[in-house]
């Protein structure tokens, strides 16, 4: 199964930040690499026989829980937020690759792919049964056509960022010098099978799916070159009537709640079991009831269920909780500078409110994640010490400490860079004496999530600073990020939100110099330099490449430019009438392996 997230195996805007809150001068733990106390199974062997009449008669309900209508962004390379995706996830999200359990692309998806060391070449070939649910052909020249889309000077797509100028043309492309990509050429012409990426270097990171250097989806050529891909997010071939790769094809979008999918005949793969799918948004609040009153028959796998929906729905008997360590982690974001639209790169600025280290530190020890992870996680959720989560355990550094709760430490760090209460005030201002708020935004969710806001605002005026909602109260997710989004704004100082995460690692999409998605505009010389340590010629040595990611998570925690939140299981309840439900990462084929044992929800 690919685990997309990040607009699938790329990049994209996931929203929630979890849980409640309830704290203490005091940490209720200070260790770090911590694991979740619940394990779940990341499959559901149920042993019922398929019912043949209710797997084509019957429809197999899917519930996605969001506060907020999904934008209908069916295309990975545009989708900008895990919603999108999760919704149009029956169409297979048009992925290139098969994956083993290590996300490892291996031979048999939509297309196999061999990486040549010493040619510096990429080679992706098609294979010969491959067809859009429209029964076209999928081409040589659909392969490239996301990387025009990406790099395109007057795209909407947010998935560029340095790593792809390694492809030779990519660059001029970008910056609107050329009107072709030079380097990713036809053998067979463009509507053959094979495409050949040519790069001034190939990197360890190529090997795995959802990488930051090789795009993993294709794109219908034919289909959408009459759109200009300045339009192409908003077009009918995107919103309404899509074709896809993958087992189901789309029979139906109601804008913002809900997709019907029927099989693809045209599929490759597995053929689909099930003739019906309904997909459905639920808010947060709703969620729990409507699995208790048997309306569906899973959330959808990647969507965001909470510590206290784990509570209410563990113990359901005709309910099976599934999961596995998330591709994902909550975090806190600063807003340290902007993005300059002209050099397209992020750029910080030494004046900004929260250029002071000491100032994001001090805010991070105020905090009593551990408390809040404890109390309402309900054992699925628990305090993060990196940038790094734990699925990734190769690279997940478990001995870094993160930001245990630690008031004193946070005073003095204050203190000492000079945020003082003067004047008898009870607010501490900035070293120049000049009064200051500092504005945090945070996304409408649930009660507990509300909790848990006001927690860390009392956190924070326990230090002595006067930390505000922006705009008085919580946001609705499209809002607080077409805010964060703006090139520059002072609306936000300091935000929670959540990344999910590709499959691959590497984080140039989020935190590199010129990325789109660096929506706090953290950037240094040190930071490049570790990035691309994780991807040069020594990190085809394993070794090398772990110390690589562990001295980035170091770094990262320094400088609390971004720091951690929490980690947590990316769990869902799945109907014990429902048979073939794994979710694990080598499971290609997840849509197409379900069936049901009856006609309706046990």
């Amino acid at each position: 199964m690919d685990k997309k997230k990040l607009a699938l195996s790329a990049m994209a805007v996931l929203a929630t930040v979890s849980l409640a809150a309830c704290s203490s001068n005091k940490s209720s733990s200070s260790s770090s690499g911590t694991n979740a106390s619940v394990k779940l199974a990341s499959a559901y062997n149920n042993t019922k026989p398929t019912d043949k009449s209710a797997t084509n008669n019957s429809t197999l309900k899917v519930a996605e829980p969001n506060d907020s209508p999904f934008q209908g962004i069916s295309d990975p390379v545009l989708s900008t937020n895990s919603e999108d995706a999760d919704v149009f996830s029956p169409s297979g999200s048009d992925s290139l690759w098969k994956v083993d359990k290590n996300y490892k692309i291996i031979d048999g998806g939509l297309a196999n792919q061999k990486i040549n060391r010493k040619a510096k070449t990429v080679t992706i070939t098609l294979r010969s049964d491959a067809k859009w649910s429209n029964g076209s052909k999928v081409t040589a020249k659909d392969i490239e056509y996301p990387y025009e889309v990406i790099a395109n000077p007057k795209t909407t797509s947010q998935q560029y960022s340095a790593d792809f100028n390694h492809i030779k043309g990519m660059a001029a492309y970008h910056a609107g010098k050329a009107k072709t990509i030079s380097g990713i050429t036809f053998p067979d012409g463009e509507k053959g099978r094979t495409a050949v990426l040519h790069l001034d270097k190939v990197t360890p990171a190529m090997q795995y799916s959802g990488n930051s250097f090789i795009w993993s989806t294709v794109e219908p050529y034919e289909y959408i070159k009459n759109v200009p891909i300045a339009k192409l997010a908003s077009s009918s071939q995107v919103r309404k009537n899509p074709i896809f790769t993958g087992p189901y094809k789309l029979d139906k979008v109601v804008e913002g709640e809900s997709t019907t999918w029927s099989p693809n005949k045209y599929y490759y793969g597995k053929k689909a079991q099930i003739k019906h799918i309904s997909i459905n948004v639920v808010s947060s609040n709703n969620i729990d009831k409507a699995i208790q009153s048997k309306k569906y028959d899973f959330t959808v796998p990647a969507s965001v269920m909470h510590g206290t929906d784990y509570k209410q729905l563990k113990n359901l008997k005709n309910y099976k909780m599934i999961g596995q360590p998330a591709l994902s982690y909550d975090y806190f974001g600063f807003n340290v500078g902007h993005y300059d639209t002209k050099t397209q790169k992020n750029v910080m600025d030494k004046n900004s409110k929260m250029a002071n280290k000491s100032l994001r530190q001090a805010m991070m020890y105020a905090l009593n994640l551990d408390a809040v992870t404890k109390k309402f996680g309900n054992g699925i959720t628990w305090r993060a010490n990196t940038l790094i989560p734990p699925i990734f355990t190769k690279y997940y550094d478990a001995s870094a400490k993160g930001f245990p709760l630690n008031i004193k430490k946070a005073n003095k760090l204050l203190t000492d860079a000079g945020y003082k209460k003067r004047n008898g005030s009870k607010w501490r201002s900035d070293p120049n004496g000049k009064k200051l708020t500092i504005y945090f935004g945070a996304m409408t969710g649930t009660s507990a999530q509300a909790a848990e806001y006001q927690d860390y605002l009392q956190q924070w005026h326990k230090i002595g600073l006067n930390v505000q909602f922006t705009g008085g109260k919580t946001m609705e997710m499209n809002s607080f990020y077409s805010t964060l989004q703006q090139p520059k704004q002072s609306k936000i100082d300091v935000y929670a939100a959540a990344w999910g995460l590709s499959s691959e690692p590497t984080p140039t999409q989020l935190y590199g110099e010129d990325a789109t998605y660096n929506m706090g505009h953290f950037v240094s010389k040190k930071n490049t330099q570790l990035i691309n340590n994780m991807n040069n010629d020594k990190a085809w040595n394993e070794s090398y490449r772990t110390k690589a990611f562990k001295e980035w998570q170091e770094y990262m925690n320094d400088q609390a430019a971004v720091a951690p939140g929490s980690f947590s299981y990316n769990w869902g309840p799945v109907n014990k009438r429902v048979k073939g439900f794994d979710v694990g990462p080598d499971n290609n084929e997840f849509w197409s392996s379900l069936s049901l044992t009856s006609s309706s929800l046990e």
